[in-house]
């Protein structure tokens, strides 16, 4: 995958005080080298916005979307109601409830409106990411592959820290 070419995952947010849980998803993005946008929009305060944004992402080339919101958190429901693109829902912790609303509006669509929804913050956002990976992996092999050997790290990297453990244990 080309970092420089159109944009295949759109990331929204509905406040850019949401950037500091979002950018995870980039982060993840940009390490598997899968181009993407991000954008503020709000599911209340930019209605319009939100609907043409959403309407026009698949002729721009995004085949996936990441939506972060809290609160109320509409905005991931209102962009699959309008788009047939797969949307990924990220509940973010905006509240005094610390994610739990935004989970359960996430959540809680109705049949017929499907959002896969991550876990709360910055564990979901990464998630969300990384399924938009699994996503774009159906039809790019080389990413499929990128993919595997991402979790062949993460084996490696957990057998490591055991193997450290058991010196440590030794060492008692």
């Amino acid at each position: 995958m080309n970092s420089t070419a159109a944009p295949l995952v759109g990331i929204l947010m509905g406040s850019d005080s949401d950037w500091e849980v979002m950018k995870e998803a980039g982060k993840v993005l940009r390490d598997f080298n899968i181009p993407f946008e991000m954008t503020v929009t709000s599911a209340h305060r930019t209605p319009t916005r939100t609907h043409d944004y959403t309407q026009s992402a698949p002729e721009r080339g995004i085949q996936v979307l990441i939506v972060g919101a809290g609160a109320a958190a509409h905005l991931a429901g209102v962009v699959a109601s309008i788009t047939d693109l797969p949307v990924i829902g990220v509940p973010l912790p905006a509240t005094e409830l610390q994610g739990m609303d935004a989970l359960l509006s996430t959540v809680q669509m109705p049949g017929g409106i499907p959002v896969a929804t991550m876990a709360i913050g910055k564990a979901g956002a990464k998630n969300a990411a990384l399924m938009a990976v699994r996503i774009l992996a159906l039809n790019h092999p080389v990413l499929a592959n990128q993919y595997q050997l991402y979790k062949t790290n993460m084996v490696n990297e957990v057998t490591a820290k055991h193997e450290a453990l058991q010196n440590r244990l030794q060492d008692l």
